[in-house]
């Protein structure tokens, strides 16, 4: 019995010029937007060393005032200024070490570090913050007032806090929005989504830092209007469910990216678009995508191709599409396709 002649395998052709559609950029995070340029690790710098310096001063005056004043409260809001004064360091450490070059034993670069010591920070708020905040919280309610309270330097140095916190956090506030602006994002939407730790982190503490001195004022004020030295262990025990919830958050976000992240959404749909734009690309197959660092993909597809693809063809096809994908989509570093003929991927299918 005869059989219909089989069609002759389609060789692969060059890709055609592309299209004018809208090219993403790199963005503050990592994130996709439509106008390049991103550069903004200095300004992040900056943000972090203003965040240092009124950490630093605060802290001393904090630690201080609530020894002298004999505020469970003020003592812990210094315990949470000492936490975020660490937490500083090691963001500067993070953005350090992150900048070493890919070596031997590190083929993928060091771009976790960063993540590495904003989840350390994390861990930092949760010890030296929430539980020293608790502790002294529940001390204050069951051993009651020392009488040695002073709460006119309380006053003082609380009101001395919330200016300083305030302007580390216009100053984060101010930097933040400026990256969400350029990425086309809402606020609270970039905030949630971005991968760059380092400014949020600091947006994080520096708003929980203006909302404890809130805190710790209302505890002192209670404190003093009703006699009762109790309410400033209770606006303490605030304090640290406060640090508790914000530590927690901060923790998920950076174990998430440890332990291998994928890319956005956005990200992944367009890196899948560009794949099946190739006149050579049947079909995308497995597409894995891990975030190396906040700017940084790792993307691995397995791509089926036509059967008369020559070794040069699909040598000249993952060119292609290697520089395309990294054109379109900056924050893609490191590809690794897999192309594989037609018959074969359907023959594999099949015994799957």
């Amino acid at each position: 019995m005869a059989t219909a002649p089989r069609p002759p395998a389609r060789a692969c052709a060059p890709a055609p010029p592309a299209a004018d559609a809208p090219r993403f950029a790199r963005r503050p995070g990592g994130q996709l937007g439509t106008v390049a340029e991103g550069g903004n690790e200095g300004a992040s710098r900056r943000t972090v060393y203003v965040a240092l310096g009124a950490n630093a001063a605060i802290a001393v005056a904090k630690l201080a005032g609530g020894a002298v004043a004999g505020s469970a409260a003020m003592l812990s809001e210094g315990a949470h200024s000492v936490a975020d004064t660490m937490n500083q360091v090691f963001l500067l450490v993070s953005l350090r070490f992150s900048e070493r070059r890919p070596d031997v034993e590190h083929p993928f670069g060091y771009g976790k570090e960063r993540f590495f010591w904003s989840f350390m920070a994390a861990v930092m708020i949760f010890v030296s913050g929430a539980v020293f905040s608790a502790f002294q919280g529940i001390e204050r309610i069951v051993s009651g007032g020392s009488g040695s309270e002073s709460f006119g330097i309380a006053y003082a140095i609380l009101g001395f806090s919330l200016l300083a916190e305030s302007i580390s956090l216009a100053r984060a506030l101010r930097q933040t929005r400026g990256e969400a602006r350029e990425a086309g994002r809402p606020l609270l939407q970039f905030v949630r989504r971005s991968r760059d730790p380092t400014t949020k982190t600091v947006l994080f503490e520096d708003t929980v830092a203006v909302v404890g001195v809130g805190v710790a004022l209302a505890g002192v004020g209670a404190s003093q209007v009703t006699g009762n030295p109790a309410w400033d262990g209770v606006a303490s025990l605030a304090i640290a469910v406060l640090l508790a919830v914000v530590a927690i958050g901060l923790g998920h976000q950076t174990y998430e990216l440890l332990i291998g992240q994928a890319a956005d959404p956005e990200e992944r749909g367009a890196i899948e678009r560009i794949l099946l734009g190739h006149p050579d690309v049947d079909h995308v197959g497995s597409l894995f995508t891990m975030v190396l660092a906040p700017e940084q993909l790792l993307v691995a597809a397995h791509i089926d191709v036509p059967d008369g693809c020559t070794g040069d063809d699909v040598e000249r096809m993952t060119s292609e599409l290697e520089e395309e994908l990294r054109r379109e989509v900056p924050a893609v570093w490191r590809v690794f396709l897999d192309p594989t003929p037609r018959e074969r991927a359907r023959a594999e299918a099949a015994r799957a």
